[in-house]
C-alpha cells in the first residue's frame, strides 16, 4: 500500500539584510504584495471566519474563501488598511525608519518620503509609533530600577515632584550586570503611591526586586508582590533609570526640538522604548521584520488613527482623511 504523500513545507520567509537585498525583494508592487501575503499567512491562507484554507484569488490582493465565500484582502486588518499609497512606499518607510538610530521629525520624514503634506507625514509616523507600542509585552524581571522625572521646557515656578506645567514620566530599567537591560516608559498623572504602584504592576514581573530612591510613595511595594530596596546612594540612587531618562530627553530635544505636546508624548515614549530595547541589534533586516510583522498582525488601522487624532485635536484632520 503506497504511503500518503508528505505535506509540503513552505520555505521560511527570508527578509532583506541590506539595501541591495531590499531593492531586489521589493522591486515591484507584485513582489511586495506577495511578500506581505507570506507575512500575514506564514503557513498558508486561513479564512478568518470559517478557518478553511481553501481559497481562490479574485484579484491580485483580494482572496475569496472557497468554503464560506467570505472575501478579504491582503491589506485588511494591517497597518496598510485602506491606504492609497503604493505598498512599496510603505515598505520603504518601514525600512528607512528602522535604519535610523534616532528617528526623524514629521517635517523631515515628509521631505525624505516625498509625501504630500505635514499631516500625512505626521499620520504615517504615528501609525508606525502605534505599531511600536505593540512590542513584546513581556514584563521586566530580576532587579529593576524605578524612578520618575518631568518632561518639558524650562518654566518658572515650583520645582521637583510637584513641578507645574510639565509631564511626569515613570521609568523602569532592568539591571543587567553593570549595564542596562530593557526599559519601560509611561506617562503618569502624579507621583502618588497609586500611580507609581500601578506603573510597577503593569511593567515589572511580580517577585522581582525593585530599587528606588527614598520617595515616600514607593513605600508599600512589598505589599503588592515585590521585594523593595531603597538605594543607599543619595546622589545617584538609580543610575540606569537616570541614564535612560537622560538619553530620552536628549533624543526629544535633538530629534524633535522638544516640541511635543502632552497628549502625544506617550507615542514618542513608545518609539524610544522600541529603539532603546533593540539598540544592540546589528541586524537591520531583523528590526524591519519585527516592525513589519507587528504592522501586519497588530491591527493598526487608518480609520482608528484618524478618529483618535480628531478626538485629541479636531484641527489636525479637519476633513475626512483616507488613504494615508
Amino acid at each position: 500500500m503506497p504511503l500518503p504523500p508528505r505535506p509540503t513545507r513552505r520555505k521560511p520567509l527570508v527578509y532583506p539584510k541590506d539595501q541591495l537585498e531590499f531593492e531586489h525583494c521589493f522591486s515591484t508592487e507584485k513582489k511586495a504584495l506577495a511578500f506581505l501575503t507570506r507575512v500575514k499567512w506564514p503557513d498558508g491562507f486561513v479564512c478568518g471566519k470559517c478557518k478553511s484554507s481553501k481559497h481562490r484569488l479574485k484579484t491580485r490582493s483580494r482572496i475569496v474563501c472557497s468554503s464560506c465565500q467570505t472575501e478579504t484582502t491582503v491589506l485588511a486588518g494591517t497597518l496598510f488598511t485602506d491606504t492609497k499609497k503604493p505598498l512599496r512606499l510603505w515598505l520603504h518607510a518601514l525600512w528607512w525608519i528602522t535604519s535610523q538610530k534616532n528617528g526623524i521629525s514629521a517635517s523631515g520624514f515628509k521631505n525624505i518620503m516625498g509625501l504630500g503634506g505635514y499631516q500625512i507625514a505626521w499620520a504615517w509616523l504615528h501609525k508606525l509609533r502605534r505599531v511600536m507600542a505593540l512590542r513584546d509585552k513581556t514584563k521586566l524581571k530580576g532587579t529593576v530600577e524605578v524612578d520618575e522625572t518631568f518632561i518639558g521646557g524650562v518654566r518658572s515656578g515650583k520645582k521637583g515632584r510637584g513641578a507645574a506645567g510639565k509631564v511626569l514620566v515613570a521609568v523602569a530599567a532592568e539591571v543587567d550586570g553593570k549595564g542596562t537591560g530593557r526599559i519601560r516608559l509611561s506617562v503618569i498623572p502624579d507621583a502618588t503611591a497609586r500611580s507609581l504602584h500601578g506603573f510597577i504592576r503593569e511593567n515589572v514581573e511580580k517577585g522581582s526586586t525593585v530599587i528606588t530612591d527614598g520617595w515616600e510613595s514607593y513605600s508599600g511595594i512589598t505589599t503588592i508582590g515585590y521585594a523593595h530596596q531603597v538605594a543607599d546612594d543619595v546622589k545617584n540612587p538609580v543610575p540606569r533609570a537616570h541614564k535612560a531618562m537622560s538619553l530620552l530627553k536628549r533624543w526629544l530635544l535633538g530629534t524633535h526640538q522638544g516640541r511635543i505636546e502632552k497628549k502625544y508624548l506617550q507615542r514618542y515614549l513608545d518609539e524610544f522604548v522600541f529603539r532603546f530595547n533593540r539598540r544592540r541589534s546589528g541586524d537591520r533586516g531583523k528590526l524591519f521584520k519585527t516592525l513589519l510583522t507587528l504592522g501586519v498582525c497588530g491591527g493598526v488601522k487608518t480609520a482608528d488613527l484618524v478618529a483618535e487624532a480628531n478626538a485629541e485635536d479636531p484641527q489636525l484632520f479637519p476633513r475626512k482623511t483616507g488613504g494615508i
